[in-house]
């Protein structure tokens, strides 16, 4: 079993080697994280060009070179040649450099879950390895159950998480409170789409408690 993190990746150095549909899937996932993107291939496809075009990643064209790993914190080995992955990967690791190579799992330091962004809460889905075509559907049904209104709703939870930092000294009653205050009803109505209802009642609940303390 791996050790689960939310890893900070924005301005770090990313190579990504290979220009086809997996080294895009990729990139796309760097690139929400705010990652310093480089692709390296002699190709791309359309998307991952029109992106370089947009100035959002630099695109080296050309094949591997071990000169590439300069400066890099992550390199993905995504190119359609295992000789190269492995040997890519083999350098990084001898530099430190993170290694995923999703094809040959073997030379991988870490896998990348399936995840569901709403705002900035992120719902990730891992099977280690074994199935991504299961943690694929998982994170299907996670989608139909939570909204993107949640990302929004969370902002708003995170206000009053800090009122209530602000008004009641007690961290454990805090626990508590959110222990009983983010029940399965009020979740419920989130997802129905009835967000307002949802901060309204918690709200209700918050005046309550903190009268009470």
């Amino acid at each position: 079993m791996k050790y689960a993190m939310n890893l900070e990746m924005k301005g770090r150095r990313c190579l990504v080697l290979g220009g086809g549909p997996v080294a895009l899937r990729k990139v796309r996932t760097l690139l929400r994280a705010e990652a310093e993107v480089t692709v390296a291939a002699p190709d791309v496809t359309a998307e991952l060009a029109s992106l370089a075009d947009a100035g959002r990643l630099r695109w080296r064209k050309g094949r591997y070179a071990p000169s590439l790993l300069a400066g890099a914190f992550l390199v993905v080995c995504a190119t359609d040649d295992p000789a190269v992955n492995a040997a890519a990967a083999r350098a990084a690791k001898a530099r430190g450099v993170l290694v995923n190579a999703p094809a040959q799992p073997e030379f991988s330091d870490f896998t990348v879950p399936a995840s569901l962004a709403r705002g900035r809460l992120l719902l990730t889905v891992s099977t280690d390895g074994l199935s991504p075509a299961l943690s694929r559907a998982i994170r299907k049904q996670l989608a139909e159950q939570y909204p993107e209104a949640l990302g929004d709703w969370l902002e708003r939870l995170a206000a009053i998480r800090q009122e209530l930092k602000a008004q009641t000294d007690s961290s454990r009653a805090r626990e508590a409170f959110w222990r009983d205050a983010l029940s399965e009803e009020i979740l419920s109505l989130v997802r129905q789409g009835r967000s307002e209802e949802a901060e309204a009642r918690i709200r209700h609940a918050a005046h309550l408690f903190r009268t009470e303390s």
